[in-house]
C-alpha cells in the first residue's frame, strides 16, 4: 500500500472537487432543522441527587450510544414528533457498517453527519474528572474523498446537555441546546492538510491515516529523511510513521468556523 504524497493529494483535489456546497443550500438546512432546539429524551431521565455519581463524559458515552442506535428515527425517544418533521431520513448507508455514511438524508437533496458535542451544565454537581475529557466524536478515515460529496454533504453537530426534564420536576434529561452546521469538505481538507503539515499523510487510496512516530519525529528535527514506505501500530515496531488512533477528532481539525462553534465558552449563554 504506497503513500500517497501531499502533491499527489492535491492533485487528486484539484481533479475530483469542481462544485461544493452553497451558502443559500446552508441556511436552507439551518432554518429547517430550527425546530430541534429545545427538544429532550425523557426517555433517560436522572434524579439530581444521583447525578453526582456521574462524570459528563460518562453521560456523553450513554447519551451517545443510545442516539446512534436510534439515528434517525430519534422521535421514538422524544416527546414530540420533530426529528420526524424537520426533513431528515434514514440514509442506507454506503460504506456496509453498522451506521454508514452519512447518517441521513434531507428532503432538499443535502446530506448530513451527525455528531454529538456534550455541554457540560455548571448548575449540576457532577463527578469532576481528574483531568480533562477531549470529546470523541470525530471524522474518522472511512470519511475521505472518496465518499464525500462536496456540493451535498453537511457536518450536523448538535449540542447538548443535562436539563431539567420539563415534565418532570427534579430529574435531568439530554436536552438539545443548539446546532450547526459545516461543510463536510471543508473539514476533512483541513483534517487532512493538517496531516501533511505534521509530517504524515495517507497510505493507500484514502485507506490509512499516518503520522510521524516519536522516532520519526526525531528524524525530522534533525533533517534526517523519513522513510515512506511503511508505517506500523505501535511505536515498538520502530517505523518512522504510525497509524493516527486519534484521527479525525472534532477539536483537532484546524476548520476555523468549526473551532470557533465547539468552545465551551459559547455555550456558557444556555446555562444563565
Amino acid at each position: 500500500m504506497p503513500f500517497m504524497t501531499k502533491e499527489d493529494y492535491e492533485q487528486y483535489i484539484s481533479a475530483h472537487v469542481t462544485h461544493t456546497i452553497t451558502r443559500e443550500q446552508m441556511d436552507l438546512i439551518k432554518h429547517s432543522l430550527s425546530p430541534l432546539i429545545g427538544a429532550q429524551f425523557n426517555i433517560l431521565s436522572i434524579p439530581e441527587e444521583i447525578l453526582i455519581a456521574f462524570e459528563p463524559s460518562q453521560i456523553g458515552t450513554i447519551v451517545g450510544s443510545l442516539m446512534d442506535a436510534c439515528i434517525p428515527q430519534l422521535s421514538k425517544i422524544t416527546d414530540s414528533d420533530t426529528f420526524d418533521s424537520v426533513g431528515l431520513r434514514k440514509n442506507d448507508g454506503i460504506l456496509g457498517d453498522r451506521e454508514g455514511y452519512p447518517d441521513y438524508l434531507h428532503t432538499s437533496g443535502i446530506r448530513l453527519e451527525l455528531k454529538l458535542l456534550f455541554v457540560d451544565n455548571p448548575t449540576i454537581i457532577m463527578k469532576k474528572p481528574p483531568t480533562p475529557r477531549e470529546p470523541s466524536a470525530r471524522l474518522t478515515q472511512k470519511v475521505t474523498f472518496k465518499n464525500v460529496i462536496p456540493d451535498k454533504d453537511l457536518l450536523l453537530v448538535i449540542a447538548y446537555s443535562l436539563m431539567e426534564n420539563k415534565s418532570k420536576p427534579g430529574f435531568y434529561c439530554p436536552t438539545i441546546i443548539d446546532f450547526n452546521i459545516f461543510p463536510v469538505y471543508e473539514c476533512i481538507l483541513a483534517r487532512d492538510r493538517r496531516m501533511y503539515g505534521s509530517g504524515g499523510g495517507w497510505f493507500g487510496h484514502f485507506e490509512t491515516p499516518a503520522i510521524l512516530s516519536n522516532k520519526g519525529k526525531k528524524k525530522s528535527m534533525n533533517s534526517i529523511p523519513i522513510d515512506y514506505t511503511s508505517y506500523g501500530r505501535k511505536e515498538n515496531e520502530g517505523k518512522d510513521l504510525n497509524e493516527d488512533t486519534n484521527f479525525g477528532k472534532l477539536k483537532r481539525i484546524p476548520y476555523r468556523p468549526l473551532q470557533n462553534y465547539i468552545k465551551p465558552d459559547n455555550f456558557t449563554k444556555f446555562f444563565k
